[in-house]
């Protein structure tokens, strides 16, 4: 018998074993798992095509398949020096506790990965073929997204992604006209905005939404990339004051640069909210620990992530599914009372 090839470099999949040996994934499985419904035949020539081919089953696929433990993977995608991503960012901790608590009550664990942007194409492949219940992407491209769906059909995004891909995500764009419409009713006119990475979706509609209001506004832009940072966030403020020591009020996209702008704004001699007015972005646990606490823009994202994980455990949602949550503008220290 000719046994092909498998169809794509690197790590051997269940397909490639099915179309090399010419049975059906199912019939794979079965025998890969020792489950009654194939032939001796049969089995002996899955497990030699097998061999051949070096396919080592993954645990999960192994659990699911025998009716043991299942799984959610939350996924997302590091750009960049990002050691202690989990730690680094408090949008994963909060992603992290809205499945958790989905999960309270049921036989399904939580797994996380964090994958490289430099293997990522090839960690992708591996991590769909290992999904059991289900994975939500928390930063994941739009190309990563589309290639895991197209691999397995159990995924929901929680960030702005292809069509295609089921998607729960926060109107960015209203929260950054939100922001800027507020600083903009405060009198400030030279309102300038530290950005997220280009990379990121999430980044990009704040970017829009920003650009937008001043737009409309007919103000000059004036803005920097912080990378999501808190130290990209200090740094992105302090170029800008250099370059602009005229400004106002700052836009940050997200709460954790916010902090690290405060800093930079008080090390520059300037008062925040007197001088230069500050609201970030995702009321995040940095907006309530900043001093002076940070005026933001409010995401539920416990909220998403939990809503995300009940629609994994009940089979995924339909392609192209969307749902769009909206944000809240929180008023604290970090801008001045609106005037009468």
């Amino acid at each position: 018998m000719s046994r092909a090839t498998p169809a794509r470099p690197g790590r051997p999949t269940i397909n490639d074993v099915a179309r090399a040996a010419g049975v059906s994934r199912a019939t794979v499985s079965r025998v890969i798992n020792d489950v009654a419904g194939a032939s001796p035949s049969i089995r002996t020539r899955v497990r030699s095509v097998a061999a051949e081919l070096g396919y080592q089953p993954s645990a999960a696929a192994r659990a699911l398949a025998t009716g043991r433990t299942r799984t959610i993977e939350v996924i997302a995608t590091s750009f960049g020096p990002f050691g202690g991503w989990l730690g680094a960012h408090p949008y994963y901790s909060r992603v992290l506790a809205g499945a958790m608590s989905a999960l309270e009550g049921t036989d399904t664990q939580l797994r996380v990965h964090a994958i490289s942007a430099e293997r990522a194409l090839e960690a992708v492949d591996a991590l769909a073929e290992d999904v059991t219940a289900g994975a939500l992407l928390a930063n994941v491209t739009p190309e990563l997204s589309m290639r895991f769906y197209q691999r397995c059909r159990r995924v929901i995004s929680l960030v702005p992604t292809a069509s295609a891909v089921p998607t729960l995500e926060v109107d960015n764009i209203a929260g950054a006209l939100m922001a800027v419409t507020h600083l903009h009713r405060l009198g400030r006119r030279r309102i300038a905005a530290i950005h997220g990475p280009e990379n990121n979706t999430c980044a990009e509609q704040r970017r829009d939404g920003y650009r937008s209001a001043i737009e409309g506004f007919g103000l000059l832009e004036l803005s920097a990339d912080g990378g999501f940072t808190r130290e990209g966030g200090h740094d992105a403020a302090r170029q800008l004051l250099d370059r602009h020591p005229e400004i106002d009020a700052l836009f940050v996209a997200c709460d954790l640069m916010a902090a690290g702008a405060v800093q930079a704004i008080t090390a520059s001699g300037r008062r925040v909210p007197e001088d230069v007015a500050v609201i970030g972005f995702d009321d995040s646990i940095a907006a309530s620990c900043a001093n002076p606490l940070l005026s933001t823009i409010r995401l539920p994202i416990e909220e998403m992530a939990a809503e995300a994980t009940r629609m994994l455990l009940n089979g995924g949602p339909a392609f192209g599914y969307r749902k769009r949550y909206p944000v809240e503008l929180i008023l604290r220290e970090s801008t001045p009372p609106a005037v009468v």
